[in-house]
C-alpha cells in the first residue's frame, strides 16, 4: 500500500472518529427524556400541610387517568387534537378542578365556563366564553374550531352553537358543588366586611382581585405520532367574577397557543396577567426568535408575570417532545406521559 494511500485512510479514520465524538457529545447534551402529553389541574396555593391524604390521593387518582386517557388515544393513532380534547373531558367531568363540573360560581352565583384549544398544524382555533349549559366546553372550542368560521364564540350564542351540532348540554345546576358553592360565600362576607371598613377599596376600580387559594383550570398539550402538536385549556374562571369577566383560558396566544414550528403551550393562574403578557404566545416567540429551548423560554414568561404582579404556571411541549412546567407559586397539579410510556404525577414544588 502507498504512503499516499495510507495516509488517506487515516485521515478518513480520523474524520470518522471526529464525527462520532460530536454526536456523542450531542446525545449526551440531549439526556431528557422525551414526552408525548402533559397535564396541568392549576397552580396556587397548594400546600401538603392543608393536603389530606384522601383528597390527595383522589388528585392524583384524576390526574393520572387523565393522563393514561390521552396515552390511550396517541396510541391508538390519534391525533394531538382528540388526545387534548380526551383528556381534557376526565378533567371537566371531575368536581376537584376548577373546570366543567367544579367550576367555580360567579358574583351572581352561576357558573360560567370558558375554554379554547388549537392546532400545531395549521394554527386552526376555537373557543367560547361565557357559557353555562355546555357540559364539556373543551368539545365546543374543538366545535367552533372545525365547525364554524370563527375563533371564539361567547354566552347564549356559543350555547346556541353547541346545540345546533350536537354536543352535549346540560342544565346549569349540574355545575353545582358543594365545596365550590361554600368558597363563594366565604369571599362574600370577606368581602362584606373590608367593604364596611374600607371605603377607599380598589381605588374604586370595578370588579374584583383574585382571592382564590388556589386555581383550578385544566390544561393539555400533546405531541402525536405524525409530529404535530396541540394545546387546549378549560376553566371556570375566577370565585365571585362579575360583569362577565373573561381571563385568559379562552384566549388564543394567552392562554392556548400551539405552532408545530416550536411548542404548544396551555397556562393557568392569574388571567389578566396572562393576557397582558400573551404568555402562551410568548415562549412560542422566545423560542422563534430568540433561538430558546422550552424550559428557558417558559421560565422567562413566568418571570415576566411575576414581576407584573401575577401568579401561577404553564406547561410547554416543544416539536421535538421536550417539556417544560415552571410556577411560581407553592404547588401545580401537573402530569407527564413519556414517550416510554412512564405516567407521573406532580402537585407541590
Amino acid at each position: 500500500m502507498s504512503v499516499f494511500k495510507k495516509k488517506y485512510i487515516l485521515r478518513v479514520a480520523l474524520l470518522i472518529g471526529l464525527l462520532q465524538g460530536l454526536t456523542a457529545v450531542a446525545q449526551k447534551n440531549d439526556k431528557q427524556p422525551t414526552y408525548q402529553l402533559v397535564i396541568h389541574g392549576g397552580a396556587g396555593t397548594i400546600l401538603k400541610k392543608n393536603m389530606s391524604d384522601s383528597l390527595e390521593a383522589a388528585y392524583r387518582e384524576v390526574l393520572t387517568a387523565a393522563l393514561e386517557r390521552g396515552r390511550e388515544v396517541l396510541n391508538a393513532g390519534g391525533t394531538s387534537l382528540k388526545a387534548v380534547e380526551e383528556t381534557i373531558h376526565v378533567l371537566e367531568d371531575s368536581p376537584l378542578f376548577n373546570a366543567g363540573k367544579g367550576a367555580v360560581f360567579t358574583n351572581d352565583e352561576r357558573n360560567e365556563l370558558d375554554a379554547s384549544i388549537m392546532d400545531g398544524k395549521t394554527l386552526a382555533a376555537g373557543a367560547v366564553a361565557g357559557v353555562t349549559t355546555i357540559k364539556n366546553p373543551i368539545s365546543a372550542a374543538m366545535a367552533v374550531m372545525q365547525k364554524s368560521e370563527h375563533v371564539l364564540m361567547v354566552g347564549k350564542g356559543a350555547e346556541a352553537f353547541a346545540k345546533e351540532v350536537g354536543l352535549t348540554l346540560v342544565d346549569p345546576s349540574y355545575f353545582w358543588t358543594k365545596f365550590r358553592w361554600d368558597a363563594l360565600q366565604k369571599i362574600k362576607a370577606e368581602d362584606s366586611t373590608k367593604t364596611a371598613l374600607d371605603h377607599d377599596v380598589q381605588s374604586n376600580r370595578l370588579g374584583i382581585v383574585n382571592k382564590d387559594a388556589k386555581f383550578g383550570t385544566v390544561g393539555c398539550v400533546a405531541l402525536d405520532h405524525a409530529g404535530n402538536l396541540a394545546a387546549g385549556t378549560s376553566t371556570g374562571g375566577m370565585t365571585n367574577k362579575k360583569y362577565g369577566r373573561v381571563g385568559d383560558s379562552p384566549i388564543i396566544g394567552a392562554g392556548t397557543y400551539a405552532n408545530n414550528a416550536t411548542v404548544a403551550v396551555s397556562s393557568t393562574g392569574w388571567g389578566e396577567f396572562y393576557i397582558r403578557t400573551v404568555a402562551a404566545y410568548d415562549v412560542s416567540a422566545l423560542m422563534a426568535y430568540k433561538n430558546l429551548p422550552v424550559a428557558k423560554a417558559a421560565e422567562e414568561v413566568i418571570a415576566k408575570i411575576g414581576k407584573l404582579g401575577g401568579d401561577g404556571g404553564l406547561i410547554a411541549l416543544d416539536k421535538k417532545g421536550h417539556i417544560a412546567m415552571p410556577f411560581n407559586t407553592e404547588g401545580m397539579y401537573r402530569g407527564t406521559v413519556s414517550a416510554a410510556g412512564k405516567i407521573e404525577v406532580f402537585i407541590y414544588k
